[in-house]
């Protein structure tokens, strides 16, 4: 339910592979785009990306009923979530060597695939990950029934295995930790400022 895709038809390959790439994007929209904006603007401004995120996440996807509505609450969370993805996957690749992972590598994916998706934002994180992870994520997905042609983010240094789906959530707690730092650090600047 998680990952968005149909899972009837995935070895476990493919759903480690979801499941990373649910981590990666959840990352930023989940962790620093409520912090950045928390940070920014406190609970309310907070409390106004989360209700965007939310309905976004809700009506978002493509379907007959909410085509209109949907569309607009989808294309206003790529708004709202335009700067914190970028800000985010630096962090990332920060993080990646903090947490025994490839951050060269992650710099070097990001660079090359964080455009390899139909949002512009969901590949800023999952190219770091691939990138840090050493694998390769994205491609092929089946939604609702129909096979997705997408773009594959990364290079297959390694073969995915279920350990990645823990490898990602040590990048994800990295990338949280240097975030809170990064968080208290610009809250502390804007406080001295005032």
């Amino acid at each position: 339910m998680i990952v968005g895709r149909d899972t009837q038809c995935l070895d476990a390959a493919g759903v480690t592979r979801a499941a990373v790439e649910t981590v990666a994007e959840n990352t930023s929209d989940g962790v620093a785009a409520p912090l950045f904006y928390l940070t920014l603007g406190g609970a309310v401004l907070g409390s106004f990306y989360k209700a965007v995120n939310t309905l976004d996440s809700s009506v978002g996807y493509r379907n007959e009923r909410y085509m209109d509505f949907g569309r607009f609450s989808a294309k206003l969370d790529d708004v709202v979530n335009f700067l914190p993805a970028r800000l985010c996957a630096l962090v990332m690749i920060a993080a990646a060597p903090l947490c025994g992972q490839n951050g060269k590598n992650a710099w070097r994916i990001w660079r090359r695939d964080r455009r390899k998706h139909d949002s512009p934002n969901s590949a800023q994180t999952e190219a770091v990950m691939a990138g840090a992870l050493e694998i390769q994520l994205a491609g092929d997905a089946v939604y609702f029934g129909k096979v997705h042609h997408k773009p594959i983010i990364g290079d297959a240094i390694r073969p995915v295995e279920p350990k990645d789906i823990l490898r990602s959530h040590r990048l994800l707690q990295g990338t949280v930790l240097l975030l809170a730092f990064l968080s208290f650090l610009v809250r502390g600047l804007l406080y001295a400022a005032l």
